[in-house]
């Protein structure tokens, strides 16, 4: 049984709790909090670099920015259910897709998300190395990275508590540093220019889409991770709205920031995109306090990813093994394991960060939009919000060891995009005959959930009422 001496220093030292499901002594907080984690989480550079990317590759700003809000809106929806069952639930996403995929199955996506992770912490790594080397005024990349993978650990091991106290922080420091760039932008850069004659484009407008739908997209494998301490009567509904307000609305700011900022700085902007935005401030002090605050709004997201990778390592680890948890041991090893190879990909990634960070973005939705279209069909629409519980660690229970219904229409939910890609190495047939347009993220989206759908209400694996586990502190 978990006492209150546990309670306290799981609340003041290193979280660890994993991947058990979180009793109702250890349940805090309120869904505001995932509206300053997940505004914390998209008032970054990243995203603004997400934003830019719309206008690099062709779209005139004031399409980019309306294909940009409609990717958000759209893909938020998405990333928002699966918020809404953390406190529900009490685990982290990825353990709740063996309901679907099977004990064992689940591994699947479990290997593809741990990918998305490295990718996304390595080319996040990228800008935030530039921002501490032009901080401490070094040269050399890999100082700045280091320092940064150094922190990120520190943060990422201790866990829950310590990474919404950085989403709380950084949610106020972007506002404010984001506000003071934008003024400053409109001060120095005729940013008015940018929107004279723009020109409807459906392939670069579909294109801003995509940008920011699978933005919102990747986060759905690991956002139920931080509402799972959420009192388990907290409102779903609650917790849909704050983490959809909060992750749209820093995204569509970042990225409307980028998209103007491509428009008016054009290639000074690509060939140093922290240092462009260091530029903007008006003396070297307040530059120093801009390279500062781009470091700690690269903390929220990177922190995330770094535990999202353990989680998911734990949940791949304990199919295999039969267990329940790891320790915080476990914890440590595997995220600085994670960072360490993170590093690495961040070196070699910066030389072309944007068209590989333009790829990497789009093929990620390729592999994660059938997941979230399995998971949350299966677990809205069959199952309607009923889980058995013991049976996720049970290989021989309820949902098995692997699941074809699942696997199967996975797999199709991947291949029948590949049609639809307009990648720079693929361009889909289907994609030709659109004009160029990508749509292959609405089509992974579609197909799976009703092929899911039809296929697996016919044989239903959910029980009539949830089956909680008797003992949550094994």
């Amino acid at each position: 049984m978990t006492t209150q001496a546990d309670s306290t220093i799981a609340s003041r030292g290193v979280e660890r709790r994993t991947i058990d499901v979180i009793p109702a002594d250890e349940r805090h907080g309120t869904p505001f909090s995932q509206f300053t984690l997940w505004m914390g989480a998209n008032l970054q550079i990243t995203a603004i670099v997400d934003g830019a990317l719309a206008v690099v590759f062709g779209a005139d700003a004031l399409w980019a920015i309306v294909g940009l809000l409609i990717g958000n809106l759209l893909g938020g929806v998405v990333m928002a259910l699966h918020s809404a069952q953390g406190p529900r639930l009490g685990l982290p996403q990825m353990i709740s897709s063996r309901a679907q995929f099977g004990v064992y199955g689940a591994i699947v996506p479990l290997v593809l998300v741990i990918v998305m992770y490295l990718g996304f912490t390595a080319t996040g790594t990228v800008l935030a190395g530039q921002a501490i080397n032009e901080l401490l005024k070094v040269d050399t990349a890999a100082v700045g990275i280091v320092i940064f993978v150094a922190v990120v650990a520190v943060i990422a091991i201790v866990g829950y508590r310590w990474i919404h106290a950085v989403g709380r922080v950084a949610s106020v420091l972007g506002i404010l540093g984001l506000g003071y760039l934008a003024i400053q932008l409109v001060r120095q850069h005729d940013v008015s220019a940018a929107f004279v004659d723009n020109r409807f484009d459906v392939v670069t407008f579909l294109l801003a889409v995509s940008l920011a739908a699978g933005w919102q997209l990747t986060f759905g494998p690991y956002v139920a991770d931080y509402s799972r301490y959420l009192p388990a009567t907290t409102p779903p509904t609650s917790v849909f709205w704050w983490t959809y307000a909060g992750s749209v609305l820093g995204s569509q700011l970042s990225m409307t920031f980028g998209a103007i900022v491509a428009a008016v700085a054009g290639d000074a902007f690509l060939g140093n995109q922290v240092g462009w935005l260091g530029g903007l401030a008006s003396g070297a002090v307040v530059a120093g306090l801009i390279y500062l605050l781009l470091v700690i709004g690269k903390l929220t997201v990177t922190c995330l990813n770094a535990y999202g990778s353990f989680m998911c390592a734990a949940t791949i680890s304990t199919a295999i093994t039969g267990r329940r948890t790891m320790g915080s041991n476990a914890r440590a090893a595997f995220v600085l394991v994670m960072l360490t190879l993170s590093m690495g990909i961040a070196l070699w990634a910066s030389a072309d960060f944007l068209d590989n960070f333009k790829n990497f973005v789009l093929l990620l939705l390729m592999v994660f939009t059938p997941w979230s279209a399995i998971n949350l069909t299966d677990y809205y629409l069959v199952s309607k919000e009923r889980v058995d519980l013991p049976a996720l660690y049970d290989p021989q229970g309820r949902y098995g060891a692997w699941n074809v219904v699942a696997l199967t229409t996975y797999a199709v939910g991947v291949l029948i995009q590949i049609p639809f890609l307009a990648q720079t190495l693929y361009t889909g047939p289907f994609t030709e005959a659109l004009g160029g347009s990508d749509i292959s993220w609405i089509v992974g989206l579609v197909v799976p959930a009703v092929m899911y759908y039809v296929w697996a209400s016919r044989d239903p694996r959910a029980p009539a009422e949830q089956v909680e586990l008797e003992d949550a502190t094994v």
